[in-house]
């Protein structure tokens, strides 16, 4: 069964691969509407979020928010295949202008390395290809709930030959090395983290568990951090890579000034093109205990 799951998989995958950029991104539209004409847990989860997030907004300026946010999620779902079936140089092609590149050449020239933090905002799978294709690279990564997929996942990521590293012991050993010789390690940093040690830092103004994975990392390396994101421009013209400097603090020794500090550079790349973050995650379900489950009002947090 689970074999028959990974060739369909893969089928649909190569087919949604071969389509050009404006038909992908059209038909990702369309699911995106559909996500929002349905009762879906897309649709809820996003306004929920953006209840949180966006409170000095009208109800009509969210929901043109929320809409526009399913759309834009739509397309990331159909970029992504083209993202690993298209041939590496036609994917570049894709990136029409980097904005702040000077910032990465800057980072590197003291060979300590540059971690690239890289929230689930614009297609976040075109940042990984385009860094690989010009430096040595690692990207954390965790396995995917079809164990099948992981090996496919795996050489399409790193067909350039970056690395991919599971977020395990090993694999964290594995990123400070290759910081500590200069390479760059790209995370995602908008993730509930699961297991101890993590903070309940504020992300618009909400305490949410973070995590202290870039913190330590910065710490044990010394490496740069810089926030990246690629945002989708209008009329299927590709996209524009951004990147920028994090909110100061982000290597704080304090656990908690430094994901405030983390948070609040992610906050800051969102506010820039709300409308293409993944709103549709429940970012809000890991709160301190005792607090009210936003997704869920009749439960508390555990924590």
């Amino acid at each position: 069964m689970a074999q028959m799951k990974m060739k369909l998989l893969a089928l649909a995958l190569k087919l949604a691969g071969k389509l050009p950029l404006r038909t992908a991104q059209r038909i990702g539209r369309a699911l995106g509407m559909l996500g929002w004409w349905l009762p879906s847990r897309a649709r809820e989860v996003t306004k929920v979020n953006l209840e949180i997030c966006f409170p000095e907004l009208s109800d009509g300026e969210r929901k043109r928010l929320a809409r526009s946010s399913l759309r834009h999620t739509g397309q990331t779902l159909m970029e992504i295949p083209m993202i690993w079936e298209w041939p590496v140089e036609r994917c570049l092609e894709l990136i029409r202008e980097i904005q702040g590149e000077e910032l990465v050449q800057e980072a590197l020239e003291n060979d300590r390395g540059l971690i690239l933090v890289a929230p689930h905002l614009g297609n976040w799978e075109l940042i990984g290809l385009y860094f690989s294709a010009r430096y040595r690279m690692a990207t954390l990564y965790s396995p995917p709930n079809l164990p099948e997929f992981e090996d496919y996942m795996i050489g399409v990521r790193g067909r350039l030959g970056s690395e991919l590293v599971r977020g395990d012991r090993r694999g964290l050993a594995r990123l400070v090395t290759l910081l500590r010789e200069g390479g760059i390690a790209g995370i995602l940093p908008d993730q509930s983290p699961r297991g101890k040690g993590n903070v309940h830092a504020p992300f618009f103004g909400m305490k949410v568990r973070t995590m202290t994975l870039v913190s330590k990392l910065l710490q044990k390396s010394g490496a740069t951090a810089l926030m990246v994101y690629a945002e989708r421009l209008k009329d299927s013209e590709g996209f524009r890579l951004v990147i920028q400097r994090p909110e100061p603090g982000l290597d704080d020794p304090d656990p908690l000034v430094a994901t405030t500090a983390l948070n609040l550079s992610v906050e800051s790349c969102v506010r820039q093109v709300p409308e293409q973050y993944q709103w549709e995650y429940k970012r809000f379900r890991h709160r301190p205990a005792g607090e009210i489950n936003p997704y869920t009002p009749g439960k508390v947090c555990k924590g």
